[in-house]
């Protein structure tokens, strides 16, 4: 079975609910996966959008999910060693799509890694970069679902 990453709240490539973005309620989508490699000790998850004007803009990250975990809740709160790290909006948790107005369409990707370590040592409110530095070595595995969002 490959390794898949999905969200009940919309299909590959569909837009995403506004429940879901910084117009609506600022929710977390619910996400579940499955096919993990057998190697995998935990998880991690980075939402992030390629299409910002800046660049790359970092959503949500969340990280030390223990490897038997299938899926997230809908507003997603981390519990026990699970931690958050810094969004680029400068705040620790989910930060739902918010492109400019009339900037189109933009992806929002989930991805989810697969790691062999147990704990990445990273503190709660971890930039990206320092969770992409421990990544880098530990990865065994990438999944991930796309949406879409368009602020008129």
């Amino acid at each position: 079975m490959a390794f898949q990453i999905r969200s009940a709240a919309f299909g590959e490539g569909e837009n995403i609910p506004r429940r879901h973005t910084c117009d609506g309620e600022n929710l977390s989508p619910a996400l579940d996966w499955s096919g993990a490699p057998p190697l995998t000790k935990s998880f991690a998850i980075i939402c992030d959008d390629p299409d910002a004007p800046g660049g790359v803009w970092t959503h949500w990250t969340v990280f030390d999910i223990s490897s038997g975990v299938k899926s997230i809740a809908e507003g997603y709160r981390p519990q026990g060693t699970v931690k958050t790290g810094t969004n680029d909006f400068g705040k620790s948790g989910y930060g739902g799509p918010c492109p400019p107005k009339g900037h189109g369409p933009h992806r929002y990707f989930f991805k989810l890694f697969a790691l062999d370590i147990e704990s990445t040592r990273l503190h709660a409110g971890a930039r990206r970069d320092d969770l992409n530095t421990i990544m880098r070595a530990h990865t065994i595995a990438e999944a991930r679902c796309m949406g879409r969002y368009e602020r008129k």
